[in-house]
């Protein structure tokens, strides 16, 4: 039985996604339809109905008459989409805690010990998922829809930038040091420490990113 158009819309989009996000795709690489419907065996259109939505989650841009580019950050995307994080995620941490201190804890230690067995084999992508899944916990548990819809709108986003942060050198103890931080707050039940930690966990992030995107402009 063949499948229907928003079915192969659907496929398309989650095997490009997935193949830039696992940098299958870099970074900066010119997205070709054609060549790209042969690979995953669709006609182009469903491939630019994907890349459309690629687009609008801000993981493609579209250069006018030179086609679709896969978003290679730069100083001003990593200082926006950090500073729009600072704000979101400190303020989900507090009413994470707030609002599922328990049970939020338990689901942290489970990760952050798969994180930290990650960190330990230096497998960068995989630590970067639980990464992800770390700061996703405090935003579902947060208890707001809106905090939870405007995470996910820049969740690729995120996810590009959490894998090149996590792979700048000296980066990941630091990161691990800072999400143990995060925890000992949760387990304290303290609303203040846990937004600072998170807070400064964010932005630590961001000025490491930032740090190593001017370095690597100087001649």
């Amino acid at each position: 039985m063949a499948l229907n158009r928003t079915t192969l819309n659907r496929e398309a989009y989650k095997a490009l996604r997935q193949a830039i996000l696992g940098r299958k795709i870099p970074p900066g690489r010119k997205l070709v339809v054609r060549v790209l419907a042969e690979d995953l065996g669709l006609s182009p259109t469903p491939v630019k109905e994907a890349l459309s939505a690629l687009e609008r989650e801000g993981l493609v841009v579209a250069v006018p008459h030179r086609g679709y580019f896969v978003l290679e950050p730069g100083l001003e995307d990593v200082r926006e989409i950090y500073s729009l994080r600072e704000v979101l995620e400190g303020l989900a941490a507090r009413l994470a805690v707030q609002n599922n201190g328990r049970t939020l804890l338990k689901k942290l230690e489970r990760l952050f010990k798969k994180q930290c067995e990650a960190a330990e084999k230096r497998d960068i992508e995989t630590y970067g998922d639980l990464d992800l899944a770390f700061h996703r916990c405090f935003w579902e548990a947060s208890g707001s829809k809106r905090l939870l819809a405007a995470a996910e709108t820049i969740d690729g986003q995120i996810r590009m930038l959490i894998n090149s942060s996590a792979a700048i050198p000296g980066r990941l103890p630091k990161s691990r040091a800072e999400h143990e931080a995060i925890l000992q707050a949760v387990r304290d039940k303290d609303l203040e420490a846990v937004e600072v930690a998170m807070r400064t966990h964010v932005r630590n992030a961001g000025q490491a990113l930032e740090g190593f995107l001017l370095e690597g402009r100087r001649p």
